[in-house]
């Protein structure tokens, strides 16, 4: 099977990036004990959707793919109980 050529990048919606950009200053307080700027929080947001978005996305893909085949599976399984002896 081919890969779409015209991938659309995964975008959030501001309202996500907001409370993600308000995680990362949370987590860089909680963890480091350091104040993280805006521009720092927008840059590895940034990176995040760039780099990770994709690679959970397809995860999730994959997911959804085996969980399928499972129940397609069962389907399968489920139809030849319906066979009269």
């Amino acid at each position: 099977m081919g890969r779409r050529e015209d991938f659309v990048q995964i975008k959030l919606s501001e309202s996500q990036k907001e409370k993600l950009k308000e995680e990362i200053k949370a987590m860089y307080m909680d963890e480091r004990g350091e104040e993280i700027g805006i521009i720092e929080q927008m840059q590895l947001l940034d990176l995040f959707e760039q780099k990770l978005a994709p690679l959970i996305y397809n995860k999730a893909l994959d997911d959804a793919k085996a969980w399928f085949a499972r129940m397609m599976d069962n389907l399968d399984s489920d139809y030849y109980l319906l066979y009269k002896d």
